[in-house]
């Protein structure tokens, strides 16, 4: 059997300094295609939310990227290497106290 697919969850907001566009641009040109590119990941995306289904309220967080992995003790590697660390500092000089979640598909 096929070991599952690992969907890392990441909920955050901006810090209060933090310039979104910014953010967005440093995303696009760095984050999405790093991660994209490490040989553990079968996919990497980043959202913007726009609020909450049914409400004027906005969501409680700004952002959420979503992480597929095949292999979490391969992705632990890859994510300890030099580059994957610079990118890591540079996420959170933008991020909020992110909250890193691990899910798997239930069907």
């Amino acid at each position: 059997m096929a070991t599952p697919i690992t969907t890392i969850i990441v909920l955050f907001n901006l810090k209060p300094d933090a310039d979104p566009a910014a953010y967005e641009r440093w995303a696009a040109e760095t984050d999405l295609p790093t991660v994209r590119g490490l040989a553990t990941t079968d996919g990497f995306d980043v959202y913007r939310t726009t609020g909450v289904l049914g409400s004027d309220a906005p969501a409680p967080y700004q952002y959420v990227e979503m992480i597929r992995v095949s292999d979490m003790a391969g992705f632990a590697s890859e994510v300890a290497t030099e580059t994957m660390q610079k990118v890591a500092s540079e996420f959170r000089s933008f991020a909020d106290n992110p909250v890193f979640m691990l899910s798997q598909e239930v069907a």
